[in-house]
């Protein structure tokens, strides 16, 4: 496998088929790499760069990025995933926020390397006799195929039939852009596929499917959304920006790691400090350096404030050089409290069920190493937390 296309299938959730990618990529040309979106609300959030994430890669290996702006299928709205049809927007309200959203965008693609294109041009100008042709290349019995439509009629429920139109529309975006690929999350399948079948009519290669995960919200369990209120915007200030990042689950710091860093995290680090070092890339991408770095401070400034109220102070110097959780924990009972704990109840009763915690993260191996540094905060229990001198 050559070493692009290892790099441009990593992440992804699906790619139908690498076979067809290794072959676009041989071609000795920039393939045309389509991202479609539709600007229905003002700015982005992280979930919607995993996407744009992708396509800065292809970016960045010589290859040319299309970004379609929906002002005519955001007017439509795209019915995937939806139990009802969507509320109906203006052309004016779309252009307003596509101007926000691509501003958005381009903090993560090269404007300069960005081929910015409007779906309205074409679909503007297309005459009735156009559009019936274009509607004759495929059957009712396809469209309601999509899972969103056949769950609405077996529970009763109306589609309308502008929203089977949407399909089709995004299908013909591929046909009128050339796409070589188009990059979507995994529950735009049965669109680009429709794109795919349309290329093949007019004669045209087919485009490549490549499906993004979709992004779980800081509850960990839904996809990130405004409506779920578990987003991110990138447009959030940077202080916003860490404490969200801050508080989600290590699970889910590698899964944020992976998809909007394209990397792993340092597994030398703790896991308090990676996921700090997590809210700091993400953060100065958005924003800058100096920014991030001075709201990563601000996080644990105020962290240590809060946990080390009411803390008693211990000297560093009174500890052993060399720690692990268990001998911490049952140094800092002793010298803090004068409490003598055996290592059997510090494991059972404060270690496993995560009562030890360092400046807010929870140690739950006993024999991992530890060094704490002054300025620490731990905490032993509700009553007993010290803090290091």
């Amino acid at each position: 496998m050559s070493t692009h296309l290892e790099q441009l299938i990593g992440g992804t959730a699906k790619v139908l088929s690498e076979k067809e990618l290794a072959e676009k990529l041989e071609l000795g040309r920039p393939l045309r790499v389509k991202l479609g979106v539709d600007p229905t609300a003002p700015d982005i959030h992280l979930g919607h760069t995993v996407a744009i994430e992708k396509l800065r890669q292809f970016q960045q290996l010589g290859h040319t990025a299309v970004l379609i702006i929906g002002d005519f299928t955001a007017t439509v709205g795209d019915p995937t995933g939806r139990s009802a049809a969507r509320p109906p927007i203006t052309r004016e309200e779309v252009l307003a926020n596509a101007e926000t959203y691509t501003t958005q965008a381009f903090k993560i693609l090269d404007p300069e390397k960005t081929e910015v294109v409007y779906n309205g041009d074409w679909f503007n100008s297309m005459t009735y006799d156009q559009v019936l042709k274009l509607n004759a290349r495929v059957t009712l019995q396809q469209m309601l195929q999509r899972e969103d439509f056949k769950s609405r009629l077996a529970e009763g429920k109306e589609v309308r039939l502008h929203e089977i139109q949407y399909p089709i529309m995004q299908g013909w975006d591929s046909v009128v852009v050339k796409a070589d690929v188009e990059i979507g999350g995994t529950d735009q399948l049965f669109n680009i596929l429709v794109g795919r079948d349309l290329q093949k009519e007019e004669g045209m290669a087919q485009q490549v499917v490549m499906l993004m995960p979709l992004l779980e919200g800081l509850d960990g369990v839904k996809k990130m959304s405004k409506s779920s209120h578990n987003y991110i915007g990138v447009s959030e200030p940077p202080a916003e920006m860490v404490n969200k990042l801050m508080s989600v689950s290590d699970d889910l710091m590698d899964k944020y790691y992976l998809m909007l860093l394209g990397t792993s995290r340092d597994e030398s680090l703790h896991p308090r400090d990676a996921k700090l070092e997590l809210a700091r890339q993400i953060t100065a991408r958005y924003h800058d350096e100096a920014a991030a770095t001075d709201a990563v401070q601000k996080w644990l400034d105020r962290s240590k404030g809060d946990q080390g109220s009411g803390a008693t102070d211990v000297h560093l110097a009174d500890f052993p050089t060399e720690l692990t959780v268990l001998s911490l924990a049952s140094n800092a009972f002793q010298i803090g409290f004068k409490l003598k704990k055996s290592n059997g109840e510090l494991k059972k009763q404060s270690i496993q069920p995560g009562a030890i915690q360092l400046n807010g993260e929870k140690l739950t191996d006993p024999n991992a190493a530890i060094t704490p540094k002054i300025g620490d905060i731990l905490r032993l229990s509700k009553k007993h937390t010290v803090k290091f001198q």
